[in-house]
């Protein structure tokens, strides 16, 4: 498998997990700086199901909280895949933003083919809205389906959230399935919580990756259905 690392923007930069002619994936880190690292284990998980991964940093804490990051590597990744439906997969703070790329994709122009969210920290405004998530949700022919990923262990975005965006998605007619991993909030993402460097590292142990196999298994899943 082949990992290139490029730049999406100036001084931006995404590591591409696999070859371009394979169905794209766009996967965003969570809350931190610059953290595509954190991913990587992740990333190259799916990539082995032949799937080609970009993994991007982006800046959650810029002064519009990685907006624009966020939405020029989802036009870095469509332009890369082809222009094509993107499969989004988000953790944590990235969730909300890849579940904002979906339910707002038309007025991004960004078409996405599913979205898959991590940990999703659907209590929290959306990096790319400003906003709740659900807020002025596009009411358009295409409804991109959820699969909605929680840990059973996760301390920092209880699995009660995603069930209940889960609930809201229901009733406004948008296709979810949420799926309850034994999990933590940072294995979720093949990651671990540092607490002194206050940041989540990239994680290869075999609990993280036993968690990490069965995440990549259901994004494939998606990926190819």
């Amino acid at each position: 498998m082949t990992v290139q690392t490029v730049e999406y923007k100036p001084g931006r930069h995404p590591d591409v997990f696999g070859e371009a002619s394979d169905p794209t994936a766009l996967l965003w880190h969570g809350t931190q700086t610059d953290s595509r690292a954190a991913v990587r284990v992740l990333a190259a998980a799916i990539a082995d199901h032949g799937i080609c991964v970009i993994a991007p940093d982006w800046d959650s804490h810029a002064a519009d909280r990685g907006r624009s990051d966020l939405l020029r590597s989802a036009e870095f990744a469509q332009s890369h895949g082809g222009g094509g439906g993107l499969v989004v997969i988000g953790w944590s703070l990235g969730g909300v933003a890849a579940a904002g790329l979906a339910l707002h994709a038309p007025e991004f122009n960004v078409p996405v083919a599913h979205a898959v969210c991590l940990g999703g920290a659907f209590m929290v405004d959306d990096p790319l809205s400003g906003g709740p998530v659900l807020d002025r949700v596009s009411d358009g022919p295409v409804r991109a389906p959820f699969t909605l990923l929680s840990g059973n262990a996760d301390d920092v975005v209880p699995t009660s959230v995603a069930t209940t965006f889960a609930v809201a998605l229901s009733e406004i007619d948008w296709p979810v399935d949420a799926v309850e991993l034994d999990a933590d909030h940072g294995s979720i993402a093949g990651a671990r919580y540092d607490p002194s460097l206050d940041r989540y590292e990239c994680a290869d142990d075999p609990a993280t990756r036993a968690v990490v196999g069965v995440v990549a298994d259901r994004i494939a899943t998606v990926t190819f259905a």
